[in-house]
């Protein structure tokens, strides 16, 4: 059986927690920046967990 191969552009976007639960990013905070509140930007800051309708998904394509 071949390996499984993982891809990179989600290797580098997605962290595994202790859990096994899968943090990412939040989108929305590269540009247009001027229009977003204060509050609305440092809570763009903060990571999020996985929805998990995508975790079965994304972890294929990590070769869980």
């Amino acid at each position: 059986m071949p390996k499984v191969k993982v891809k990179g552009s989600v290797k580098k976007r997605l962290r595994t927690t202790a859990s096994g639960q899968l943090k990412r990013a939040k989108c929305g905070h590269s540009h247009i920046l001027t229009k977003k509140t204060a509050k609305r930007k440092r809570r763009l800051r903060e990571t999020t967990v996985v929805d998990a309708t995508n975790v079965k998904r994304i972890k294929r394509l990590l070769g869980q």
